[in-house]
């Protein structure tokens, strides 16, 4: 794929320093292995927010998927229907959201951006309830979009366009300029993005900075589902948000794509378990990479593990078979570590099998 396009999906917020933090401090959760257990008969299914899923993870929302191979969006709808795992519909989603949900059969959860004003807002919450989703994801860590130098460097926007100085970038990769060409220039199918003077439309720069706990007062009212709040990186957050009763908290920083300076995801994890107890649904992403990675997350106290960037390496790579190879190979690789920590299902993978220092 193009350096411009390749430097959207892999690049983070400043130095980048934060996204790699997320994987090594993943890296640094040593698993404790047991043996003489008998693992031969091990099940992945994970009851989680009212319903039994076929794996203990799925696929992150991720905005303008189609822009790393076209059809992205379908694609990934119908792997989560055949491996039956939730998938995050963005807002910025490539597909509407009414497709999305239909190809993956009911397994995906719609995640929510705030709009310019509250009709626009509302009405795309209103639009996720009569497609069918049961999950509703607030994204609360985007107040302001981030610095991310590839992209200014690079001059890659939403909505997207190729200019002059794309020429050569776009040459050197013929297949993606020609599957570009014929499939059309991907674009947000939930929204219209519009850079417009007078601000009307939905724009990808505005209306995010505006939402507070009185809005997530607000959409819990009006929202009859599974309400999520996703970008928690604070115990103080994670309580408060609790005491709104959202279903549950979502702990991510983005995968380091918004604040450079922020903590390792993974190291507020096990803080945020602690202060909700035991009893309150975690989700959690950034830095999740393979199966270790899975069950590092879930000893260290979340109940569902979301992946990102690594699903589009995986679509951009070699497209849906490439996506297919990449579940497959995860799911082999999460079993084996489940039978390492002589585990039968994910449930049992919790702080017990964190290897102790001493």
């Amino acid at each position: 794929m193009p350096r411009l396009v390749y430097d959207a999906l892999d690049g983070a917020a400043g130095r980048e320093t934060s996204s790699q933090e997320n994987m090594s401090a993943l890296q640094a959760v040593k698993l404790q292995s047991r043996v003489l257990v008998n693992v031969a008969e091990r099940s992945l299914k994970t009851s989680f927010l009212g319903r039994q899923w076929h794996l203990p993870f799925g696929v992150a929302p991720m905005g303008m998927c189609d822009l790393f191979w076209p059809g992205a969006d379908r694609a990934l709808a119908r792997a989560a229907k055949t491996y039956g795992f939730p998938l995050g519909v963005s807002t910025m989603s490539s597909s509407p959201m009414e497709q999305i949900i239909e190809e993956a059969e009911g397994n995906a959860w719609f995640q929510l951006y705030a709009g310019q004003s509250d009709d626009e807002t509302y009405a795309l919450v209103e639009r996720a309830q009569n497609s069918g989703y049961q999950t509703l994801i607030l994204t609360a860590d985007v107040p302001a979009l981030p610095a991310r130098p590839r992209d200014y460097r690079n001059g890659f926007a939403v909505p997207f366009s190729m200019r002059p100085n794309h020429f050569f970038d776009f040459a050197f990769h013929p297949k993606w300029s020609l599957q570009t060409l014929i499939n059309g220039i991907p674009s947000p199918k939930n929204v219209a993005i519009k850079k417009n003077k007078d601000h009307s439309g939905f724009r990808r720069e505005s209306g995010r900075d505006r939402i507070d706990w009185d809005f997530l007062s607000e959409l819990r009212t009006r929202w009859k589902g599974n309400l999520v709040l996703k970008g928690v990186m604070s115990c103080e957050d994670a309580k408060r948000a609790m005491s709104i009763n959202v279903d549950a908290v979502y702990v991510s920083n983005h995968g380091g794509r918004q604040l450079e300076s922020a903590p390792p995801a993974i190291s507020r994890l096990s803080k945020i378990r602690t202060v909700l107890g035991d009893d309150t649904s975690v989700v959690f992403d950034s830095g999740v990479r393979n199966g270790d990675d899975i069950a590092r997350v879930l000893a260290t106290g979340a109940d569902f593990v979301m992946l990102g960037r690594p699903i589009l390496y995986a679509l951009a790579g070699r497209g849906e078979n490439g996506l297919n190879e990449f579940l497959r190979l995860l799911i082999d690789e999460f079993s084996i570590v489940m039978a390492q920590l002589g585990c039968t299902e994910p449930a049992q993978i919790n702080h017990e099998c964190i290897a102790s220092e001493d």
